[in-house]
């Protein structure tokens, strides 16, 4: 895509559910499966708009929660939904009598990752 300079174009976006890993009081335990971090995840963004190079929020150490520019699914929903030039504010579907929309009544665009 970077060849042929359709990264400006393009955007590609790769995440996971929520953060995996061991869980310290399962292992004291001798219990090794692994459980669910929903507090923390990861989310890679290039091209689209999407400033380069640039890491956005932090988890703490072991990546079981956000701790530095949290961010809601509701605003990477929010802020990819931008990028592709779409205001997630009016994009709306009714589904049994109720306006509906991705962003549920949150999510901010974090303008700080758009270039």
């Amino acid at each position: 895509l970077s060849q042929r300079g359709l990264l400006d174009e393009t955007l590609m976006v790769v995440s996971g559910e929520f953060g995996r890993g061991l869980k310290r009081d399962n292992v004291a335990r001798g219990n090794y499966g692994r459980s669910h971090w929903a507090k923390g995840f990861s989310s890679l963004m290039i091209g689209g708009g999407v400033k380069g190079g640039i890491r956005y929020g932090a988890t703490d150490e072991l990546g079981q929660r956000a701790e530095v520019n949290k961010m809601h699914v509701h605003d990477l929903h929010a802020t990819i939904l931008h990028l592709l030039g779409l205001n997630h504010k009016k994009l709306v579907y009714r589904f049994g009598g109720r306006d509906f929309r991705l962003t549920d009544v949150y999510g901010e665009v974090a303008k700080e990752i758009i270039s």
